[in-house]
């Protein structure tokens, strides 16, 4: 199959946008909760929708009388927390357009986001990025930037008192100024290829998909009453989608900006559905089996994992005897409640994106009661353009496209799309959105096909396929996210491009280190500089490789390997916020390795 269209279920009206979606809750007799937050006692505090409707529309007020008028663009630049929200909000019933920014960004990424969208003012979480913003503005010159406001303090404060002379007439005109064809926010992209890029979503993407998405989701993942933790970053796409997906559907959402401690916030919250990235997925997964090693308990997580997997495999194939049933139940009664209720206990379905998940894991989750539905989106696409749903799911697939939306396979193996997920346009730059449209289908610049029932699968990046000197095509990531699978492991990097062989750059696991060497008879205390040249480890990574060197043909396989004394991560400029590695910061940092790697002696 090379294309799938599923036709939009449901058709909003042209004049609607973003900000409908609170007034269903606001004016409906039964006023949800749609945000919790944690008092001083550190208790959640349910805020209903009237209640975050009232407070919505006096900050909107404030930046009404503190001069933001419709189509302003206007930074927030905070931690995942209930105020990203509220403000977020306020900013669309003001008429403005939110410009998000990670609160790690350093002083030029925020002066280059907030300078390219001409932003005329900022809202940061508290004195720290408020600092950062006042330096990007001094050394870019920043001239539209006109004011700064903090959620920390009496900066929201000083906005509802700013707006208390701003009539309800005043504001709703406001508000229904913009319809679904408008822009409602510019969300940048994380930069891996260059300087990130402004996308133009409409109040018609965050709308449309929503409500499309609540079509074939609402009644199972997201039914009256569910709840969820956000613990990713707001500025990317994946959790400002579902924030919204969320208030669309009466969800409630509370907010944790460390995830540190996140199981405590799960348990304490108890979610019926979370949302995360796959690297969290291996988290859970390789933690609970480290913990199970030094509980001596090892070998019963082992035969657990196996079967959750053969149990998930075999129930998809319908084949599921009662020999496997029987011995899932004992497992269940051992192992997978004690991990279901370790993330909150009411947790069924998981949304896992940006990135790929892989067919282990997913059995795995899906075996112990946890069903994960992988889909697959960009920033581009407001996110999703396909996902797995509960009835209609295929393990190791991104799933099938949303309604409304549409996907195709280019001669080449590029992945198009089109329908309601895609946005206007870059901003402000013509010629890269004439570059990455054809006859109306976006680009992706990833790679895939779809199998006989419309399921898309991604094989790669286009853009990060080697070719080897010996002219053969390598896809990176399917060694990088096996190899990535395993505990000890924190990246992976295959290299290999106009080079005799391919390769790969490994980092390891600082907080898996501990527990994982405990086990295998490291010394305790050992450094991540240590471990990378302890003969334990590099067998252990050696055979993560050759697991995963199995799946490949030879030319493909890597023949080398390094183990490197240093993670890559947001800090070292070496991961984007959304834990995408930046390959040619990383080729350009760690180039002596790679040349050590290549004036060594060629492998037979």
């Amino acid at each position: 199959m090379q294309e799938m269209s599923v036709p939009a279920k449901v058709v909003s009206p042209s004049t609607m946008n973003t900000t409908d979606l609170v007034l269903r809750h606001a004016q409906s007799g039964a006023n949800p909760p749609l945000f919790a937050r944690r008092n001083a006692d550190n208790v959640w505090v349910d805020v209903s929708a009237k209640e975050f409707h009232a407070d919505v529309c006096a900050i909107a007020k404030g930046l009404i009388a503190s001069g933001i008028k419709v189509g302003d663009r206007v930074g927030i630049m905070a931690r995942t927390r209930y105020e990203w929200a509220l403000v977020d909000f306020a900013l669309w019933f003001a008429g403005a357009v939110s410009v998000p920014i990670y609160e790690t960004s350093s002083p030029s990424q925020v002066a280059w986001n907030l300078g390219d969208s001409a932003a005329v003012a900022v809202i940061v979480e508290n004195g720290t990025h408020e600092n950062i913003v006042r330096a990007a503005a001094h050394n870019e010159n920043l001239e539209h930037l006109a004011n700064v406001w903090q959620m920390e303090g009496d900066g929201l404060d000083a906005l509802r008192e700013a707006g208390t002379g701003v009539s309800d007439e005043t504001l709703e005109a406001a508000r229904t100024a913009n319809g679904l064809d408008d822009v409602a926010t510019i969300i940048y992209t994380s930069g891996t290829t260059g300087r990130p890029k402004g996308c133009m979503l409409t109040h018609y993407n965050f709308v449309e998909l929503s409500e499309n998405a609540l079509s074939v989701l609402g009644a199972t993942v997201v039914p009256p009453g569910s709840q969820t933790v956000m613990f990713l970053p707001l500025a990317h796409v994946f959790a400002r989608y579902i924030s919204v997906l969320a208030v669309a559907a009466g969800a409630k959402v509370g907010h944790t900006p460390d995830i540190k401690h996140l199981l405590e916030d799960l348990q304490s919250f108890k979610p019926t559905f979370i949302l995360a990235v796959p690297r969290v997925f291996e988290k859970v997964y390789n933690s609970a089996a480290l913990k199970a090693e030094g509980d001596g308990k090892g070998k019963i997580f082992a035969a657990a994992a196996r079967t959750a997997v053969e149990y998930s495999r075999a129930t998809q194939n319908g084949n599921a005897g009662f020999a496997l049933k029987a011995k899932h139940f004992v497992f269940d009664k051992l192992v997978y409640t004690k991990l279901r209720a370790a993330m909150g206990g009411q947790v069924r379905h998981a949304v896992s994106g940006g990135g790929p998940l892989g067919e282990r894991l997913g059995h795995f989750f899906q075996g112990i009661g946890l069903q994960i539905l992988e889909g697959y989106g960009l920033t581009e696409t407001t996110a999703p353009i396909t996902v797995n749903r509960p009835e209609r799911i295929k393990i190791g697939t991104v799933g099938t496209p949303l309604p409304g939306n549409s996907v195709k396979i280019a001669d080449d193996g590029e992945i198009l799309a089109k329908g309601v997920c895609v946005m206007k346009g870059y901003f402000g730059r013509d010629d890269l959105t004439a570059d990455n449209f054809v006859d109306g289908w976006f680009r992706t610049g990833d790679i895939g096909e779809l199998d006989d029932q419309g399921f898309l699968k991604i094989t790669g990046r286009k853009k990060e396929i080697i070719v080897t000197a010996g002219g053969k095509n390598v896809v990176p990531a399917l060694l990088e996210d096996q190899i990535r699978a395993d505990a000890i492991v924190s990246q992976c990097l295959v290299i290999g491009d106009s080079r005799p062989f391919i390769a790969a750059i490994v980092t390891l696991d600082e907080e898996a280190l501990p527990q994982w060497g405990k086990t295998r008879g490291l010394a305790d205390g050992i450094t991540v500089a240590e471990a990378a040249a302890h003969p334990t480890v590099i067998a252990a990574v050696q055979a993560a490789v050759t697991k995963a060197n199995a799946s490949v043909s030879s030319a493909e396989a890597i023949k080398q390997f390094r183990i490197v004394d240093t993670d890559f991560t947001e800090t070292s400029g070496h991961l984007t916020p959304s834990m995408k590695v930046k390959r040619a910061q990383v080729l350009k940092d760690f180039d002596a390795v790679v040349e050590e790697i290549y004036l060594s002696r060629k492998p037979a």
